[in-house]
């Protein structure tokens, strides 16, 4: 199998009309540099939104930058470590200078795997400060300005997983995160009036560069093919034995952030092949 992440072609982006998908309007994306967060970035400016991406690899913000460009779209990339206030108080900053915030996609996230009793507390402590602190103070901070703009109206898309409905062996960290994520969602809605949105998106393992890196060494390990480490390994629980794109999951927020989501008010777009559902299923057999 090709365990190169996949192209971002036209063909396969979620094209919607929508009187908010304007250049005059902005989309802030976290973790831009690759990945989700860069489908995203391009699908968003694609649709007509201005994006602004955040993440702290500057070459790899600039690379998903000139793929919006090619797309049609605009993009502004700023520099962002999202574990520093400063910096996420000037990328919010950044954003407002270039349009009117009515959209956030809180994408950004790493994995470590280790038990409970092993895990390294300087670790989960970073983690919960990029995955969990990070959404919320972006939120913190975009929601006046959804408030100020237009009519009032926006969205906020929180990047969650299988693992947030289902807690899996050695990731308690991400699965910590991943739960708060859903609930820093419904909260938003909570608080939202059914005008600013809060939602989440939550997949099984997507062909991304963290994803796929994994592939030859758990191969290697045991003595298995490259294929079979995807279908019986990663996607054993899944009834869809083939991973997403990173470009599929972009569209679930493009989605959501649309008038098409009206009713998506804290709500979870699960798009996992069946894992969840049938994940108890799975294990009696």
């Amino acid at each position: 199998m090709d365990i190169r992440e996949p192209v971002i072609e036209r063909k396969d982006i979620l094209f919607l009309e929508d009187e908010h998908f304007t250049k005059e309007n902005v989309c802030i994306v976290s973790g831009a540099g690759t990945g989700i967060g860069r489908a995203t970035a391009v699908a968003a400016a694609a649709n007509g939104l201005t994006v602004v991406g955040l993440d702290f690899n500057e070459e790899e913000g600039r690379k998903t930058k000139g793929l919006a460009e090619e797309m049609g779209g605009r993009m502004v990339f700023v520099k962002t470590d999202l574990t520093k206030d400063d910096d996420i108080v000037n990328a919010v900053g950044e954003a407002a200078r270039n349009g009117s915030i009515k959209y956030l996609a809180n994408i950004a996230g790493i994995q470590h795997i280790d038990s409970i009793e092993n895990f390294p507390m300087e670790k989960f402590d970073y983690m919960q400060r990029l995955m969990v602190r990070a959404p919320f103070y972006l939120s913190k901070l975009s929601i006046p300005h959804i408030k100020k703009s237009g009519d009032g109206t926006g969205a906020i898309g929180n990047m969650a997983s299988v693992h947030a409905h289902i807690c899996t062996l050695n990731k308690p960290s991400y699965n910590i995160a991943k739960f708060a994520l859903r609930a820093l969602a419904q909260s938003i809605s909570a608080e939202g009036g059914g005008k600013i949105r809060g939602f989440t998106v939550s997949t099984g393992f997507v062909k991304t560069a963290l994803t796929l890196k994994q592939i030859p060494a758990q191969a290697e390990q045991r003595g298995i093919t490259h294929d079979e480490v995807v279908r019986d390994v990663m996607m054993g629980f899944s009834r869809v034995k083939d991973m997403m794109d990173p470009i599929d999951v972009a569209n679930l927020f493009i989605m959501g952030f649309s008038r098409f989501g009206r009713y998506l008010v804290g709500g979870d777009l699960l798009f996992d092949g069946g894992m969840v559902l049938t994940y108890a299923e799975r294990k009696k057999e």
